[in-house]
């Protein structure tokens, strides 16, 4: 495979042959290049037309020029630069359409409600280049991970498109009710959480990730096995499936069974979209979970394990 270094692109501007305009509203012509800024409060990103277009041969120069302005402040002060000012890129490597970022460890500390946002304008930007189709981010040595540590791996445009007609270029916010255990196992206690999240994130997805993370209150707890992770959530004719890893069978037995589950299809049958729940471990629906919830059964909401306030 061919591999191609670019730092040295990155320092085109340092040594004076970069272009002097930067990127403004308008473009100097047909086809040039858009980078995409975030908005002054950070909560969507905006494509920005250039004044360059892709040259014949060029590619690699380019993406030295692309990089350079997605460092660099816009023109429009109500725009920012995706990559923040303490985030450095130390290296990139063009790999047949694979280009590899390599940033420093200040990567981290981007908070995580903006950091899709600083993805999604990246690899936005730079798939624009000839002969790039995908991208994938090293933070000091290791692979950019998420929240739960896995690897984010490669990334095309198509990485931030889950829902159909919805794309990651804005944050939005929601009131989520989600039921969590009492702290003696026996009961739920609803909690409403003000949120706000990516647009490419489904609601139902949205649902299970703050049931895993756990309550913000004190005194409630996770019904869910800790370690639990969720594989997979859908939704079809009003039925939301949720398959989850092996360490759902890991049992807290401080935790009644029925809170567990209820936990998880009330906080679901909140959701305008949802009538039933069907949860299953890795995809398998057969057996039972602990002692009597059938995993093939569809089940509805149930508000009897719901503690009074």
């Amino acid at each position: 495979m061919k591999a191609v270094r670019l730092l040295g692109v990155m320092l085109v501007a340092a040594l004076g042959v970069f272009f002097a305009a930067g990127c403004g509203r308008s473009s100097d012509g047909e086809g040039a290049y858009e980078v995409y800024y975030l908005n002054k409060e950070g909560t969507k990103i905006v494509p920005v037309s250039c004044g360059f277009s892709a040259g014949p041969d060029s590619s690699q120069e380019d993406i030295g020029k692309l990089l350079e302005q997605l460092s660099a402040d816009p023109e429009d002060t109500e725009y920012k630069p995706a990559i923040p000012e303490h985030v450095k890129v130390i290296d990139c490597v063009l790999e047949e359409t694979l280009l590899t970022l390599y940033f420093n460890e200040e990567y981290g500390s981007i908070d995580r409600i903006t950091e899709p946002l600083v993805r999604a304008a990246i690899v936005r930007t730079m798939t624009q280049v000839e002969g790039v189709e995908c991208l994938t981010f090293f933070v000091g040595d290791a692979p950019l991970a998420d929240r739960d540590k896995t690897p984010v791996g490669v990334m095309t445009n198509d990485s931030f498109v889950e829902n159909p007609g919805e794309q990651i270029n804005s944050i939005q916010s929601a009131t989520l009710t989600l039921y969590f255990s009492n702290q003696e196992g026996n009961g739920l206690i609803a909690e409403k959480q003000d949120i706000h999240y990516s647009s490419n994130i489904s609601m139902e997805k949205l649902v299970m990730e703050r049931l895993l993370l756990g309550p913000e209150g004190a005194d409630a707890k996770s019904a869910i096995p800790e370690g639990t992770k969720l594989i997979n959530v859908s939704v079809s004719d009003g039925v939301c499936f949720v398959s989850l890893d092996e360490a759902f069978r890991n049992q807290d037995y401080n935790v009644e069974e029925p809170v567990v589950l209820y936990s998880i299809i009330n906080s679901l049958s909140e959701l305008s979209t949802v009538n039933k729940v069907q949860v299953s471990v890795g995809g398998d629906t057969s057996g039972v979970y602990r002692d009597s919830f059938a995993l093939d059964e569809l089940y509805e909401r149930n508000l009897d394990y719901v503690a009074e306030e």
